[in-house]
């Protein structure tokens, strides 16, 4: 594949230290894509009903950039930042969402979700409420219910905090499916969810995100040492530029073949697109009535009269 340009936190030419990489096609105006979600959450608030919102902030890239928006959109004091780390998540991880909340001005809570998980799965040889395992559960077991209490969390402290729980998938993430549901894409809408996670570094970089945040390596924090890119066998450049021509210019396979895209990873990536299509869209319903919900029921969220009162 071609050489990609690098991001930076300033213009092009200003000398400023390469933060990361950024293919080409993929660079957006982040001005306008700032004010298009900033004005995105606040009508999604706005029309529900609600004056506040809440996320999980783990430290990361993605929930770093939507807690500034959020601020932005609604000010920090209508913004609640919920730290939910296990006990093997990395403390860097905690200590860099603490400097988001620092920096925005806004309230925050830390819920320890270790005896959740630890409840559920035992530990150090004492069953949980799964019983005596014969083996150990899976990474992929116990990352998926992080996922989930970490929603359940959320969506708790929705009711106290009386707001909406605001997404903080990306684009790249959602297409392939590296996500869980009824887990992390679980929200009351998503603002950064067209955002290929290129161009989530690259707006976290005009937004003022915290550099040590945009620089380190995207990780899901299932385990010491996991990274996403070396999970998933290729870097986020690379993916998001396959994705961005595979789907949003819906280039053929040959054609993705003679931009240089391995036929291997071309393979690969369809299929992840292809089996995760069930985690985009709302449960199916078996029609059985003349109007069935999500079928030939449908009005959209805008609805007049839908805001509570």
């Amino acid at each position: 594949m071609s050489e990609a340009p690098a991001g930076r936190q300033n213009g092009p030419n200003d000398g400023a230290e390469q933060l990361f990489e950024l293919p080409a096609e993929l660079a957006i105006d982040t001005d306008i894509a700032r004010r298009v979600i900033v004005d995105f959450i606040r009508n999604q608030l706005r029309q529900a009903g609600f004056a506040r919102g809440l996320l999980g902030l783990s430290g990361g890239i993605d929930s770093a950039l939507v807690a500034y928006l959020t601020a932005e959109a609604v000010g920090p004091e209508n913004l609640l930042c919920v730290l939910m780390p296990y006990r093997t998540s990395s403390p860097a991880s905690v200590e860099d969402a603490r400097v988001v909340v620092e920096r925005l001005g806004c309230a925050s809570d830390l819920v320890d979700i270790s005896p959740m998980v630890d409840g559920y799965f035992g530990r150090d040889g004492e069953p949980g409420a799964t019983g005596a395992a014969k083996e150990e559960a899976s990474p992929l077991r116990r990352g998926n219910l992080m996922a989930r209490e970490r929603m359940c969390v959320l969506y708790d402290r929705s009711v106290t905090w009386s707001g909406l729980v605001v997404g903080t998938g990306n684009k790249t993430e959602s297409l392939i499916g590296y996500t869980t549901l009824f887990g992390d894409s679980a929200c009351a809408f998503n603002p950064i969810g067209d955002l290929y996670k290129s161009q989530v570094r690259q707006v976290a970089a005009a937004i003022g995100v915290p550099e040590q945040i945009i620089r380190k390596a995207p990780s899901a924090d299932l385990w010491p040492g996991q990274t996403d890119e070396a999970e998933a066998g290729f870097t986020y450049p690379e993916l998001d530029r396959l994705l961005f021509w595979m789907i949003d210019k819906r280039r053929t396979d040959e054609e993705l073949l003679a931009m240089g895209f391995p036929g291997t990873t071309v393979e690969r990536v369809k299929r992840l697109v292809a089996i995760s299509e069930f985690k985009r869209q709302v449960p199916p319903v078996a029609k059985l009535g003349p109007r069935t919900t999500g079928v030939d029921y449908l009005y959209p969220r805008r609805r007049p009269g839908s805001a509570r009162r």
